[in-house]
């Protein structure tokens, strides 16, 4: 079961998604953006939300026949709003790429947890606005998704919740 934590910065994605993996014995994809973006000497460019996208693209293919659970610390609907918000455009390739990628349930964090800065976001004042574009878009596609709130063990037990009504 593919299973896709997504919704704006600083809403506790890593996190859950880490202790998703442990509670389900399954497997953690780390967010690559972060670390790409951490290791760029300049701000980022069109290309480089591109390189990031490619490589969702392969880390999705590599655990493609993969049993069991996947929990992915964010995804290509977080690329696609990262590219139509900061960039005005996609790559001509995106939709096709994508739709040829199915997820079985998006976790959709609520950004009701405080916001915590560091080196790569910067998206404080508009996290509610961006929450409503991935909800938008999880709905224009007929994507399987659960709004996440809550703190703490709320929060998990609400991911929890959600993932065993699925599976």
């Amino acid at each position: 079961m593919k299973i896709v934590l997504t919704g704006p910065e600083s809403v506790g994605k890593s996190m859950l998604s880490k202790q998703l993996a442990y509670i389900y014995q399954g497997v953690y994809v780390e967010e690559f953006a972060r670390k790409y973006i951490e290791e760029l000497k300049s701000p980022y460019t069109y290309q480089d939300v591109v390189n990031i996208t490619k490589q969702q693209l392969k880390e999705y293919d590599h655990l493609q026949k993969k049993d069991g659970f996947c929990f992915f610390d964010t995804y290509l609907i977080i690329s696609k709003i990262w590219f139509l918000h900061v960039f005005n455009k996609l790559p001509d390739w995106f939709e096709d790429e994508f739709a040829q990628r199915p997820v079985d349930l998006y976790l959709l964090c609520k950004d009701d947890l405080d916001w915590k800065p560091d080196l790569v976001r910067e998206n404080r004042d508009i996290r509610g606005l961006l929450f409503e574009k991935y909800k938008q878009q999880l709905e224009a596609y007929g994507f399987a998704y659960k709004i996440i709130e809550g703190s703490g063990e709320q929060r998990v037990r609400n991911a929890v919740d959600a993932i065993d009504k699925m599976s």
